[in-house]
């Protein structure tokens, strides 16, 4: 008897089923959609959880909006352990004719009678962002920072999706414009567009919305300085994985901004060597933020001051400007989230 199986790989360029099938079909995330089915996906899993949301459905849905290609075959039931085993590979879910959303194991994840998942199902994660994880727990042990142990490895090296080198030295320049304007507006100094121009040519380009509308309102409000001056932290995050600076030491203190300002300059006069770091750094440095900022979270939301000497709002931007980096959600700038 055959079932019909469809597979959602998170991987950029999962394994091909080697075991016997026929395959109805396969579509990537260059099929427009494919992003409306997933969309559509989450919901389905959402709704079986009648309102409430668990941990195994939040790892689901976080399993799901980071798929990239999607399966759709028809096996024997006796070709369902060797299913199972490219699943693993795969790091896929799969939706069974039940309408059951179940681990590559075959153990069910999501029932659509609500009735939560079985004995045993998990979530399928990538062995380096599982041990990546583990690298991150233990940082934080050794900080006396506790997290839950329910937080989800972040993005594994087989998943991302990065921003590209031209893209991130545009993002910085324009970072920097908004931030040393917002500084000087709130010293009361005088510095126009032109001034900026001058000095980071073609920077405009690379403005999101919202930094073009704060660099052409003179009048800014205070809430405004205050929110495009913490953009020299996002700029400290970006040279660090640039490979302009050595190290991203702990969110503990406001970074060193001339320093910072030193090297956006020398980087828009040609006078610096950027370079992205390799990957898994970038996704330990993500990895530990993410549960650095639950962290902070939780303190302010129990009106308690943030372990560790953290400092809550470094935090927040190097969490904002890695998932940018790894195009969380794919989202641009201004609309990039930060859940945890």
């Amino acid at each position: 008897m055959s079932v019909l199986i469809n597979a959602y790989s998170t991987l950029r360029s999962p394994p091909a089923p080697e075991f016997p099938h026929l395959l109805l079909g396969v579509r990537n995330l260059s099929d427009p959609e494919l992003a409306a089915h997933l969309e559509g996906f989450v919901g389905y899993v959402l709704n079986t959880g009648q309102g409430q949301m668990t941990a195994v459905l939040y790892h689901v849905m976080r399993h799901i909006q980071r798929v990239q290609t999607q399966f759709s075959l028809e096996v024997e039931e006796a070709d369902l352990a060797r299913v199972a085993a490219w699943a693993e590979q795969a790091n896929a879910v799969c939706f069974w004719p039940d309408g059951t959303v179940r681990d590559p194991q075959g153990r069910v994840l999501v029932n659509p009678d609500g009735s939560g998942p079985g004995a045993q199902a998990e979530v399928p994660y990538t062995p380096d962002a599982l041990e990546r994880r583990s690298r991150s727990e233990e940082t934080l042990r050794q900080l006396g920072v506790r997290v839950p142990a329910s937080l989800p490895p972040v993005t594994g090296e087989q998943e991302a999706q990065w921003r590209s080198s031209n893209e991130v030295e545009a993002r910085a320049t324009a970072l920097f414009a908004a931030a040393v304007m917002a500084e000087t507006r709130g010293s009361g100094d005088s510095l126009t567009v032109g001034d900026l121009e001058a000095r980071l040519p073609g920077y405009r380009s690379a403005l999101t919305p919202q930094e073009q509308a704060f660099l052409d309102e003179p009048a800014s409000s205070p809430e405004q300085i205050a929110k495009f001056s913490w953009r020299y932290e996002s700029l400290s995050l970006l040279q660090w994985a640039l490979s302009l600076k050595a190290s991203l030491p702990l969110p503990t203190d406001i970074c060193d901004v001339p320093e910072v300002a030193r090297l956006a300059l020398d980087m828009a006069a040609g006078q610096a060597a950027p370079k992205l770091r390799n990957p898994a750094e970038l996704l330990d440095a993500l990895d530990l933020t993410f549960r650095l900022h639950w962290a902070v979270r939780d303190a302010r939301l129990k009106e308690r001051e943030a372990p560790a000497g953290l400092d809550g709002g470094v935090v927040f931007e190097r969490h904002h400007t890695l998932n940018w980096l790894t195009r969380f959600e794919n989202e641009p700038w201004d609309e990039v989230d930060t859940p945890t």
